[in-house]
């Protein structure tokens, strides 16, 4: 779930930032690190990081600001984090618009648990979203949900249920990484236990439909050990 999944840490405590980039790095997580308010959110606008672990107390722009500030761009997931255990403090970040709060000081794998859990449910919530419109539309590719059919440069074709949603999701995210776990458990279903080399089928028969050189793939792309990803013409 966390693999290849970017995170922005802002922490001024040195010993916190350094010893989180090993931690959850070893986890799977690409992680950027941000040492004030203000860094951050260059940071954030520069990377757009799926999720962000922000420091209560920070210097030169507080971790309440910063959070304000990112939750005005949009939805990514932040997790608030302070060695103050006040009650406060809980219920400001919370207000602000914080996903969850975080006592230090706390153990990794309770964070890591409590970071998959707001990513996952942002994943979902995104999906949901997008499933709200019945049609897609990327580049000459167009996905009409309610009749079940992909319209590939004025051409229609109509693909099997499971290759139809597999190409519906990965358009719903054009241009970021779906990871080969989410396809299964949005396709598939969270209870999946089947092989998943069957996803791989699926994507290469999709391929042979949207591709001009399927051995050459440009919209639909392999992000080795990640997932796969849409890409727009």
């Amino acid at each position: 779930m966390s693999r290849g999944v970017r995170v922005l840490v802002v922490d001024d405590e040195p010993s916190y930032r350094e010893g989180l980039q090993v931690a959850l790095g070893a986890e799977g997580f690409v992680v950027d690190v941000a040492a004030d308010g203000e860094e951050a959110l260059i940071m954030f606008e520069a990377l757009d990081p799926e999720i962000v672990l922000l420091d209560v107390m920070l210097p030169r722009l507080s971790g309440i600001d910063v959070c304000r500030r990112i939750r005005s761009l949009g939805d990514t997931p932040v997790i608030m984090v302070s060695a103050r255990r006040e009650e406060i403090d809980t219920v400001v970040g919370l207000e602000v618009g914080a996903d969850d709060y975080v006592a230090k000081p706390y153990r990794v794998r309770e964070l890591v648990a409590r970071m998959r859990t707001v990513t996952r449910r942002s994943r979902m919530r995104r999906a949901d979203s997008a499933a709200d419109g019945a049609e897609l539309q990327v580049g000459d590719v167009a996905v009409d949900r309610d009749r079940h059919e992909v319209t590939i440069g004025g051409e229609l074709q109509r693909l099997p249920l499971k290759e139809f949603e597999v190409l519906a999701l990965l358009m719903e995210n054009t241009g970021y990484v779906v990871s080969r776990q989410t396809l299964i458990d949005r396709v598939w279903g969270f209870d999946y236990v089947g092989n998943t080399k069957t996803l791989d089928v699926h994507v290469k028969r999709l391929r042979s439909r949207v591709e001009r050189d399927p051995a050459e793939p440009e919209r639909i792309v392999t992000i080795r050990g990640l997932g796969y990803k849409y890409v727009a013409p």
